[in-house]
């Protein structure tokens, strides 16, 4: 049997300088194998500059398309951003835009192929495609990503194949709330699944995250990795550290996900189970 595979996902790179501290100290400390880069992030260009410091680490592109600032100006993308250049703040009405507006979804296009550009002139190397929310796994968005990514050579995606099961296990806090989450994402990953295969993509056969979002921390982690049954799998994370002497700064999720990230804990875990760390790049198809 081949060791079960990891990758460890650090969403939303280059948003924060703490973001990105976090990134590289969980990266060089703990388990971080990957990160999601926006383009469009307040400290992106430090982002940049650490990920080619840090050249094990896997950096994907992070496609934003609600909560967050567009790279084009308003005025070629009108139906999308404010008068300040931000995208919606609520991804069901964005949705639902994107879906049913012509225009929309010609600008929406544009300024996709505009973050894809923008990523590219970094020069690092594409790891993975996803995006802030997991709005790709909207149909609009992730018909425009399949293109993009196969005409800027990125053939692998994430895919929010999460499990309920092991979800409810671990906690069954907002139960309605998980299963609403379920039925919502798996028709549309199901799709996801179906196309990315046609075209080659590589995707891991699980990721986890989406049912436990801001409560990442040891424990789950630890339960989460103790109950991996696939063969490829991601988890991912927000963490971020935040400056020395705050009294708030131990109990933020994002700090209590960079613990998760390095802990001793989590770490033996690992290497007691035998699990092999990756990225995207290495990430070996499912047979």
């Amino acid at each position: 049997m081949r060791p079960i595979q990891l990758i460890v996902n650090a969403d939303d790179f280059g948003m924060s300088k703490e973001v990105n501290e976090a990134v590289v100290h969980a990266f060089k400390k703990g388990v971080l194998t990957s990160c999601s880069l926006m383009v469009m992030g307040e400290a992106f260009d430090e982002a940049v500059h650490l990920a080619k410091e840090n050249r094990g680490l896997g950096v994907g592109i992070h496609l934003v398309t609600v909560m967050g600032r567009s790279v084009l100006p308003r005025s070629e993308i009108p139906a999308l951003v404010n008068e300040k250049g931000f995208f919606s703040c609520h991804p069901g009405f964005a949705g639902l835009k994107y879906y049913f507006s012509r225009r929309a979804r010609a600008q929406l296009r544009k300024e996709l192929a505009a973050q894809f550009e923008k990523f590219q002139s970094t020069g690092l190397p594409f790891s993975h495609i996803d995006a802030h929310l997991h709005m790709h796994v909207h149909p609009v968005i992730f018909n425009a990503a399949v293109e993009l990514g196969e005409k800027f050579g990125v053939r692998r995606m994430r895919v929010p194949k999460d499990d309920l099961g092991l979800a409810l296990r671990f906690d069954r806090s907002s139960f309605l709330k998980k299963i609403i989450l379920s039925l919502l994402f798996s028709p549309l990953v199901r799709i996801m699944r179906k196309k990315l295969i046609a075209k080659h993509f590589v995707f891991p056969e699980r990721v986890y995250g989406n049912f436990q979002s801001g409560k990442m921390d040891e424990t789950y982690f630890l339960y989460a990795l103790e109950n991996l049954r696939a063969e490829s799998n991601e988890i991912y994370f927000h963490p971020a550290l935040h400056d020395a002497g705050r009294k708030s700064d131990e109990q933020l999720p994002s700090r209590i996900e960079y613990e998760a990230l390095t802990s001793h804990r989590v770490i033996e875990q690992v290497r007691h189970l035998k699990i092999r760390l990756t990225n995207y790049f290495e990430l070996e198809p499912c047979r």
